[in-house]
């Protein structure tokens, strides 16, 4: 028997989903939102990437994958991202076409077989499995970040996009912090260089449950907004629809390629934070507390950051305007300091076999600490800024799909290239001029689109014509709840 609805009981909007689906519930005082609700469903893509991504991120964080040597670890992120960058920029296309449950799970698995690479490479020391898991990373990763990117990016209300960006970010980046609590608990009195069995046997575990999460998603055609609003999309994508979407996103919107510099140095600092600060200067266990300190940093980030961009008593132009001073601002001040500590030390000193790594009961330690904190939480900010102006530019599922495509593929290429040139063993010095200078650069590359592109609201007549959709099918059916609607 079909159970589907025609219309729903509260808005009159033509729905395909399951009555279950948009029925609100309660826990004691608190009312949830439906299951197809935005604010749900990104929830559950949010663990998903908790479960994955930032089970990856955890290990990343530890430098050179939990070795002692970065050497293979970096060959395999080489693999990893060459791979990401050429799929990534593409990964739109499948997202539209395959649907967003099937791309999340193909993609989870990736970072399943990642990780079980790395507790092979324990064992036996073959480095092809590792290079080999990365490559194969390189494509799923693609696929997930795709459809995680439209799906943070297009559910959400205009003015909420910053903090539905900032509500993922948290929660995907509590996943690092777990992530790395369970190395630190792991060894906590090991001040060796490598990583135990059971740290990657713990991320093998989680990113196979994050992998089977995806299928708690309900498709993105049956996600009803609030205000009874649905999300923009192809209603009928075919693989023809959607690489000619593909080319016609680069023509119509060929300005966004302003922001591609960004989107290089929004992954290239990592190499040097992990490799060129953490795995150089720390063992085992210092490593391990200070991705607990970065991961957390960048929960902060990211809520400040979010929550700043959706404050609805500026206009929304204004708001792009201040968010690109600031980041300016913040860009030279971190990594003003960040200089002061890299003049400390080259990578020749910290090659040596008899150089000894600090340790958190190290004299000193507080100063490198809470540096390594700044820069998570930069990265939170450049990461939810990023995400917010891509969010902004439209309200098109099916084009921030593509958009999503391009920022990881092309974030995916620069990290690609800056993981060889440590795997080169470049001084940390030249690594660390890179980042800074990448990293001012993009932003004053990306002014003239942030000052004449943002505009304070994308109509809908223009999102659609991206899509087969009519306003029909998508327009709101009524206003926000009110605070008596809300108590029921």
């Amino acid at each position: 028997m079909d159970t589907s609805i025609e219309k729903t009981n509260e808005t009159g909007q033509p729905l395909t989903g399951k009555p279950w689906m948009y029925r609100s519930r309660r826990i004691g005082p608190i009312k949830l939102p439906a299951y197809a609700s935005p604010p749900i469903q990104l929830g559950v893509v949010a663990f998903v990437c908790f479960l994955c991504p930032g089970m990856f991120n955890a290990l990343q964080g530890l430098g050179g994958g939990g070795q002692l040597d970065a050497t293979t670890s970096n060959n395999s992120n080489v693999a990893l991202y060459s791979t990401f960058s050429v799929l990534g920029f593409f990964a739109g296309t499948f997202t539209n076409r395959l649907g967003i449950k099937l791309t999340l799970s193909l993609g989870g698995f990736g970072y399943f077989i990642y990780i079980a690479s790395y507790l092979s490479y324990n064992h036996n020391q073959n480095a092809g499995f590792p290079i080999f898991a990365g490559a194969l990373l390189g494509v799923c990763a693609g696929l997930l970040w795709s459809a995680q990117g439209a799906i943070m990016m297009s559910y959400p209300p205009e003015a909420s996009k910053g903090r539905y960006i900032s509500w993922f970010w948290m929660i995907f980046n509590f996943g690092a912090v777990l992530g790395s609590l369970i190395p630190l608990g792991q060894n906590i009195h090991n001040s060796s260089g490598s990583v135990n069995d059971g740290t990657y046997i713990g991320f093998m575990v989680l990113t196979f449950c994050g992998a089977a999460l995806a299928w708690c998603l309900v498709d993105a055609r049956h996600v009803q907004r609030a205000d009874g609003s649905h999300v923009v999309l192809m209603k009928n994508p075919t693989w023809k629809s959607e690489v000619l979407g593909l080319l016609e996103t680069l023509r119509t919107d060929s300005w966004v390629v302003s922001l591609f510099p960004m989107f290089v140095a929004s992954n290239w600092f990592y190499t040097y934070q992990f490799n060129g600060v953490n795995l150089a200067r720390f063992n085992v266990r210092t490593r391990a507390l200070n991705g607990v300190l970065y991961w957390s940093s960048q929960i902060i980030g990211a809520y400040v950051f979010g929550y700043a961009l959706d404050i609805s008593s500026i206009r929304r132009s204004i708001r792009a305007k201040a968010v690109w001073v600031v980041l300016f601002v913040i860009t030279m001040v971190v990594w003003g300091g960040g200089y002061a500590w890299q003049r400390q030390y080259t990578r020749e000193e910290t090659s040596a076999e008899d150089y000894v790594k600090m340790d958190w009961t190290t004299g000193g330690y507080a100063g490198p600490m809470f540096l390594y904190m700044f820069y998570g939480f930069y990265d939170a900010a450049w990461q939810t800024s990023v995400y917010w102006f891509m969010g902004a530019l439209t309200n098109n599922g099916r084009k921030l799909a593509n958009f999503a495509g391009f920022y990881k593929g092309i974030q995916s290429a620069g990290a690609a290239i800056i993981f060889r040139i440590d795997a080169l063993k470049a001084p940390y010095m030249n690594e660390f001029a890179s980042c800074w200078a990448l990293l001012a650069g993009s932003l004053l590359i990306a002014l003239p689109l942030i000052f004449v592109k943002v505009k304070d609201t994308v109509s809908l007549e223009e999102d659609l014509e991206f899509s087969d959709e009519t306003m029909q099918d998508v327009m709101a059916t009524r206003g926000p709840e009110t605070p008596e609607e809300k108590k029921r």
